[in-house]
């Protein structure tokens, strides 16, 4: 995972390249209302889980050995939220990048 997702557009606000295990990333600016993109790609044996606080985002990926696995996902935020965090959830043996955005 040497290359991180590229979002389609709008604003890098968050972003990790090769990594491995558990990281939690602060969100520049905090949530804004609107949309916020998260797109994760992954590679390994497990299961990798992002969660976007304070929002309630989360969804799982299954990463594979010797392939890339991918996700995009996308919501809407009715209200501002002056501090976001990205929390994401992996086993040392799975590598991934993240994009999030808005």
């Amino acid at each position: 995972m040497t290359k991180a997702p590229t979002l389609p557009d709008g604003d890098v606000v968050a972003q990790a390249v090769n990594v491995s295990g558990n990281r939690e990333m602060d969100v520049k600016g905090g949530l804004k209302s609107g949309e916020l993109a998260v797109l994760v790609n992954c590679k390994g044996n497990g299961k990798l889980t992002v969660e976007v606080k304070p929002v309630g985002l989360s969804f799982p990926l299954k990463c594979v050995p010797g392939g890339v696995s991918s996700t995009y996902n996308q919501l809407k935020l009715k209200r501002t939220h002056q501090q976001g965090t990205v929390n994401v959830t992996a086993p040392s043996n799975v590598r991934w990048a993240i994009t999030v955005g808005r």
